[in-house]
């Protein structure tokens, strides 16, 4: 899930549940670097991203209800 179009498509419930999961995804691939080093480590700068792509759409969101009441 790299596209900020497949995010902004996510329900809110399915975005948070996406969010704890890479969060976890990526605390293992830290882990296993520091272990022994994995074959692309572009990938925990990658995950990284998607994360915060996640937190600025939950955010977004988040500031739309507050402008809307």
């Amino acid at each position: 899930m790299k596209k900020h179009q497949d995010i902004k498509e996510l329900s809110t419930k399915d975005l948070v549940e996406r969010l704890a999961e890479a969060k976890d995804h990526l605390v293992k691939m830290k882990l296993n670097h520091a272990v022994s080093s994995i074959e692309n480590p572009y990938q925990i700068k990658e995950q990284r991203r998607t994360i915060a792509r996640m937190l600025t759409e939950l955010r977004k969101r988040e500031l739309n209800e507050q402008n809307n009441k």
